[in-house]
């Protein structure tokens, strides 16, 4: 564990090689306000619950330092907890992300028992309401800016647990061959990845560029899921059979 803040800073690099900025000062820390003791289960989610509002505000850029004095808590007791900035916001992307993902998710997309669509708007509704939030949105975007590394690592979860089992979806729903007998098209994937960022870009709307948005998404969803569905099945089948066509000439 680091003994000194200088130390601490040294240690902030991200997995990804990403530089984690700290507070380059030498001044003093201020003297913190009196607070009560706490355990120190119940001091760390303080810092994990604080540190989440601040990354939503100031963005990873934000030093750890001034994090300490809204606590109104030394710096050196945020690394007691958190060795360093990089641990911190894994914590943070644990409880904001991981956390937030149900595993339920992907056996209800490939429920073939019921329609697709309907499927769909089922999640697309239930996750809204986990990441429709100021710190979910912000924190993301943040993230794909400062290259730190939880934008690849959730999107890799996205695309395993939803991108491709809906496009295999896609496929049984419209009769088409299975992505075991031919693989998936750059195309189809792209294709989901819209809808997906589709439904995401209310939430931009709203947390990021503070424009109007629904208060009630749902039927906004709906309608979303609808038209990508009515253009789905012509898409699809273009798609299959440029790709069947190319295997066709590639086997000779």
């Amino acid at each position: 564990m680091p003994t000194s803040s200088a130390e601490y800073r040294e240690s902030g690099r991200l997995r990804s090689g990403a530089r984690v900025d700290e507070d380059d000062s030498q001044a003093a820390e201020p003297a913190p306000r009196r607070r009560r003791h706490l355990p120190a289960a119940e001091r760390e989610r303080q810092i994990v619950e604080a540190a989440t509002r601040f990354f939503a505000e100031q963005g990873f850029a934000g030093q750890t330092r001034e994090l300490a004095a809204r606590m109104g808590i030394t710096h050196s007791a945020i690394f007691r907890y958190f060795p360093t900035k990089e641990a911190l916001i894994e914590r943070v992307y644990d409880q904001v992300f991981v956390a937030r993902w149900n595993p339920d998710w992907g056996p209800m997309v490939r429920d073939r028992s019921r329609p697709l669509e309907a499927r769909l708007v089922q999640f697309y509704r239930e996750y809204a309401a986990r990441i429709f939030d100021y710190e979910w949105v912000r924190i993301f975007v943040f993230a794909g800016l400062r290259s730190v590394d939880i934008t690849p690592r959730y999107l890799a979860i996205v695309r395993e647990a939803l991108i491709l089992p809906v496009c295999a979806e896609l496929r049984a729903e419209f009769g088409l061959e299975p992505p075991d007998a031919l693989p998936l098209q750059e195309r189809e994937i792209e294709a989901v990845w819209a809808l997906h960022g589709k439904v995401f870009y209310i939430a931009v709307r709203k947390y990021v560029y503070n424009l109007p948005a629904p208060e009630d998404v749902g039927p906004i969803l709906a309608d979303d899921v609808s038209v990508f569905m009515r253009g789905a099945p012509a898409l699809f089948r273009a798609i299959h059979a440029d790709a069947a066509a190319l295997r066709k000439q590639a086997a000779g």
